[in-house]
Protein backbone atom coordinates (compact mmCIF):
# COMPACT_ATOMS: atom_id res chain seq x y z
CA UNK A 1 0.00 0.00 0.00
CA UNK A 2 2.89 2.37 0.70
CA UNK A 3 4.41 1.77 -2.73
CA UNK A 4 1.22 1.95 -4.76
CA UNK A 5 0.53 5.21 -6.57
CA UNK A 6 -2.18 7.24 -4.97
CA UNK A 7 -4.53 9.81 -6.39
CA UNK A 8 -5.85 12.59 -4.22
CA UNK A 9 -9.36 12.82 -5.55
CA UNK A 10 -11.66 15.40 -4.00
CA UNK A 11 -14.90 13.90 -5.31
CA UNK A 12 -15.35 11.85 -2.13
CA UNK A 13 -16.23 13.47 1.19
CA UNK A 14 -13.34 11.86 3.04
CA UNK A 15 -10.62 12.87 0.57
CA UNK A 16 -8.57 15.95 1.37
CA UNK A 17 -5.15 17.33 0.62
CA UNK A 18 -2.62 15.46 2.74
CA UNK A 19 -4.64 12.30 3.21
CA UNK A 20 -1.52 10.31 2.28
CA UNK A 21 0.19 11.62 5.43
CA UNK A 22 -2.74 10.42 7.54
CA UNK A 23 -2.51 7.03 5.84
CA UNK A 24 1.25 6.84 6.49
CA UNK A 25 0.67 7.71 10.15
CA UNK A 26 -2.14 5.15 10.46
CA UNK A 27 -0.22 2.35 8.75
CA UNK A 28 2.86 2.88 10.89
CA UNK A 29 0.79 3.22 14.07
CA UNK A 30 -0.70 -0.20 13.35
CA UNK A 31 2.72 -1.57 12.40
CA UNK A 32 4.32 -0.15 15.55
CA UNK A 33 1.54 -1.53 17.74
CA UNK A 34 1.80 -5.01 16.20
CA UNK A 35 5.59 -4.99 16.33
CA UNK A 36 5.79 -4.08 20.01
CA UNK A 37 2.98 -6.55 20.78
CA UNK A 38 4.97 -9.30 19.07
CA UNK A 39 8.27 -8.31 20.73
CA UNK A 40 7.30 -6.61 24.02
CA UNK A 41 10.75 -6.91 25.59
CA UNK A 42 12.62 -5.16 22.76
CA UNK A 43 14.43 -1.97 23.72
CA UNK A 44 12.79 1.23 22.57
CA UNK A 45 15.88 2.28 20.62
CA UNK A 46 15.90 -0.99 18.65
CA UNK A 47 12.16 -0.73 18.04
CA UNK A 48 12.53 2.78 16.65
CA UNK A 49 15.61 1.94 14.57
CA UNK A 50 13.97 -1.08 12.93
CA UNK A 51 10.77 0.73 12.05
CA UNK A 52 12.57 3.85 10.83
CA UNK A 53 14.79 1.75 8.59
CA UNK A 54 11.61 0.22 7.17
CA UNK A 55 10.12 3.71 6.69
CA UNK A 56 13.25 4.95 4.88
CA UNK A 57 13.34 1.84 2.69
CA UNK A 58 9.72 2.31 1.62
CA UNK A 59 10.43 5.94 0.74
CA UNK A 60 13.54 4.99 -1.24
CA UNK A 61 11.57 2.27 -3.06
CA UNK A 62 8.83 4.76 -3.89
CA UNK A 63 11.42 6.94 -5.59
CA UNK A 64 13.29 4.13 -7.35
CA UNK A 65 10.29 2.19 -8.65
CA UNK A 66 9.04 5.23 -10.60
CA UNK A 67 5.39 4.25 -10.29
CA UNK A 68 4.08 7.73 -9.63
CA UNK A 69 5.17 8.03 -5.99
CA UNK A 70 8.04 10.14 -4.76
CA UNK A 71 10.23 10.32 -1.70
CA UNK A 72 8.94 12.94 0.76
CA UNK A 73 10.36 14.07 4.07
CA UNK A 74 6.90 14.60 5.54
CA UNK A 75 6.11 10.93 4.89
CA UNK A 76 9.07 9.99 7.10
CA UNK A 77 7.79 12.39 9.77
CA UNK A 78 4.31 10.84 9.57
CA UNK A 79 5.84 7.34 9.72
CA UNK A 80 7.86 8.27 12.81
CA UNK A 81 4.86 9.78 14.58
CA UNK A 82 2.83 6.70 13.67
CA UNK A 83 5.48 4.39 15.16
CA UNK A 84 5.45 6.38 18.37
CA UNK A 85 1.64 6.40 18.54
CA UNK A 86 1.56 2.62 18.10
CA UNK A 87 4.27 2.08 20.71
CA UNK A 88 2.72 4.31 23.37
CA UNK A 89 -0.79 3.01 22.66
CA UNK A 90 0.42 -0.52 23.34
CA UNK A 91 2.29 0.50 26.49
CA UNK A 92 -0.75 2.40 27.79
CA UNK A 93 -3.11 -0.53 27.10
CA UNK A 94 -0.76 -2.94 28.87
CA UNK A 95 -0.48 -0.61 31.84
CA UNK A 96 -4.27 -0.28 32.16
CA UNK A 97 -5.40 -3.83 31.44
CA UNK A 98 -2.56 -6.18 32.38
Amino acid sequence: MLLRPGVENHEYWFMFSGIDKVLHLSIFAALGFCFIAAFPRIKFSYFLQILLIYAFLTEILQEKMQMGRSMETLDIVADTIGCLVGYYTYKELVKRFL
